[in-house]
């Protein structure tokens, strides 16, 4: 699978959940390639924006979509990696947002092992 046919299945099964896709597109491709990357490296599609150990357990919270993509999205109008946006975001209406990271730093210093 390849990042546009990923964005292709995707895309209709997260909009029915009220989640959109970034509306730049090269960079969601970017993004979603990435995602694939790390399905190939770790088994499970990490964040790319965030440290992933590897192991499954201690990544769960980052497995995309990550549990903080709805608070995200919520309060700043985008996730942390800016793949998902606010229906605002998406028309125009509001800029892509600096979104600050709300992973705990004790998951992320796990990661490093």
């Amino acid at each position: 699978m390849n990042a546009n046919e990923l964005y292709e299945q995707l895309k209709p099964l997260q909009e029915a959940k009220g989640s959109f896709f970034n509306p730049d597109r090269a960079m969601t491709l970017d993004l979603l390639a990435s995602l694939l990357t790390n399905k190939e490296r770790y088994g499970y599609m990490a964040c790319p924006c965030r440290l992933a150990s590897g192991t499954f357990a201690l990544d769960r919270d980052v497995v995309c979509p990550c549990v903080y993509r709805d608070p995200d999205v919520a309060e700043f109008g985008a996730c942390f990696c800016g793949l998902y946006v606010s229906p605002a975001v998406r028309d125009g209406k509001a800029p892509l947002p600096v979104v600050p990271e709300r992973r705990p730093l004790e998951k992320t210093l796990a990661a490093l092992g």
